[in-house]
């Protein structure tokens, strides 16, 4: 099996490690393989990729989509390394407010999973930062939301108080007062 994929405690994020096959030549991994994810209980279908780079101390996020435009994500850091946050966000969801996070690198070559339903951000760690990640969904501009990076509700543990944020980012809602539409469906 060329992953590894490891549940992180709440309901459908999920941890991706593909093997990295290497010689004095470089190395190959295969990054996504439809069979294999439909195995591990990643059934969304990727519509949508999306590039960014940001610089050291850059914080993007928390982000997400409203239904019926609800993306899951599917996050790779290519160059240097992120702190990658998902918080649940569906109603009625017993982990609602709860984050998870892991550090995404070159290096360890880590994916992480993120299902519709959470709001998604991340905090660069290296000089600059590269992520490539594909969604479940097209961006939909009427159906973009997102929440306040430093909700006390959530409690978030990023390791840096000042990061940079854009306007829009700064300027984002609370979690209880932020507009949500997903709704906690327990998995068979």
């Amino acid at each position: 099996m060329p992953f590894r994929f490891t549940p992180l405690g709440i309901d459908g994020l999920m941890l991706v490690e593909p093997t990295k096959f290497g010689d004095e030549r470089g190395f190959f991994m295969e990054t996504y393989k439809r069979s294999e994810f439909i195995r591990a209980g990643i059934t969304g279908h990727f519509i949508q990729h999306n590039h960014s780079m940001s610089t050291r101390d850059v914080l993007r996020g928390l982000h997400y989509q409203l239904e019926p435009h609800g993306q899951g994500k599917l996050i790779r850091c290519i160059r240097g390394a992120v702190f990658d946050v998902a918080v649940d966000i569906r109603r009625g969801s017993p982990h609602f407010g709860k984050w998870v996070s892991a550090i995404l690198s070159d290096e360890n070559c880590q994916m992480l999973y993120i299902p519709v339903g959470f709001a998604h951000g991340f905090l660069t760690l290296s000089d600059e930062a590269e992520i490539i990640y594909s969604c479940t969904a097209e961006y939909s501009p009427e159906h973009d939301r997102g929440i306040r990076w430093d909700d006390p509700d959530i409690g978030i543990k990023w390791g840096y108080e000042r990061p940079i944020l854009s306007s829009k980012d700064a300027n984002l809602p609370l979690l209880r007062d932020a507009e949500v539409n997903f709704i906690y469906k327990e998995r068979p």
